[in-house]
């Protein structure tokens, strides 16, 4: 055989084990991607049954200590699904942590948590850091993933608000439903009063994405505009509760595509936690609705602190 062939033999052997070899990575990838999916579905699965038995536990005995014990058994039930969700987090990936800051925070306090939102898997990393810094946290949701298996009911379970968000053009005809996430917030706020909590709200109200921040005004490089009339209702309805506002900056700089799909399929390679803690102070103590003042006053906080995390954003994908 003379060296044209022998090249020709050899291109071809090259051809068929690079094909079997990203075949073969697919496979794998994909394999990864069901197992893993299948085991953090268990886990959501079994902490919303417990976490429901609780629940029907203070439904039918609706006494104040009852009431304080299986809230006390929930939080720590999700205590134990966010350490079990962290475990498998650094068991089938190659996580480079950073996070730095909220040294100060208890899991003794109240506090009113605010993020910056890139993927369903913001929820399993947050909670993931910050569930021995501070109380379990409680969400805002959508009313719609109140429907969601197992996920919905956990969220039922744990006193968390689901939100229903009506269109303008649903208000207009029906200005009686106009409070309804508000009540919802302030009853939620309620059964908050006898046990540390931390409730989270994703500012922004959806997922950034590049083409959402191409069609949407905002002045931030990396940032959707934040809303402000939500949190500042969970401020007005915690304040009697609230110890500090801690601010999370969150970015998967080597991820940042598809964060949640890279987790799942051990991608994920580097996760940033910058943790900012603001004290209740008059930027933050007021009644957003009635006081002008305050409204402008809480506006320009809010605003300053998005300005802060953009720049810490361009800072952290700069640097990457």
């Amino acid at each position: 055989m003379n060296d044209k062939a022998l090249l020709y033999v050899f291109h071809k052997v090259v051809i068929i084990a690079s094909s079997i070899i990203y075949v073969t990575t697919g496979m794998l990838s994909n394999l990864r991607l069901f197992i893993n999916s299948f085991l953090v579905m268990a886990n959501t699965a079994v902490t919303a049954f417990v976490v429901c038995t609780f629940s029907v536990i203070k439904v039918v005995l609706p006494l104040k200590f009852v009431q304080t014990l299986m809230t006390s058994l929930s939080n720590k039930q999700m205590w134990l699904w966010a350490t079990i969700n962290l475990w498998l987090l650094n068991l089938n990936n190659k996580i480079e942590w950073d996070v730095e800051g909220g040294d100060e925070l208890t899991p003794d306090q109240w506090y009113m948590l605010l993020s910056n939102h890139l993927s369903w898997a913001d929820i399993v990393i947050i909670t993931s850091v910050m569930k021995n810094r501070m109380p379990m946290c409680k969400f805002l949701l959508k009313q719609s993933l109140l429907y969601v298996p197992f996920v919905g009911l956990a969220c039922w379970g744990l006193d968390m608000p689901f939100m229903k968000r009506h269109s303008q053009a649903y208000l207009v005809k029906h200005p009686e439903r106009r409070n309804d996430d508000f009540n919802a917030i302030r009853k939620a706020c309620k059964k908050f009063e006898h046990v540390p909590t931390t409730m989270i709200s994703f500012v922004e109200g959806t997922r950034y994405s590049e083409e959402k921040l191409a069609t949407v005004k905002t002045p931030y490089r990396h940032l959707l505009k934040p809303k402000t009339g939500g949190v500042a209702f969970t401020l007005n309805a915690m304040n009697h509760l609230l110890d500090g506002v801690v601010d999370i900056t969150l970015a998967y700089p080597e991820n940042r595509e598809d964060p949640f799909n890279d987790l799942l399929k051990g991608k994920l390679t580097k996760v940033v936690v910058k943790i900012d803690v603001y004290q209740m102070d008059e930027n933050l103590n007021g009644d957003y609705f009635n006081d002008k003042v305050f409204k402008r006053r809480f506006h320009n906080w809010l605003n300053d602190v998005w300005k802060r995390k953009d720049e810490k954003l361009e800072a952290i994908y700069s640097q990457s």
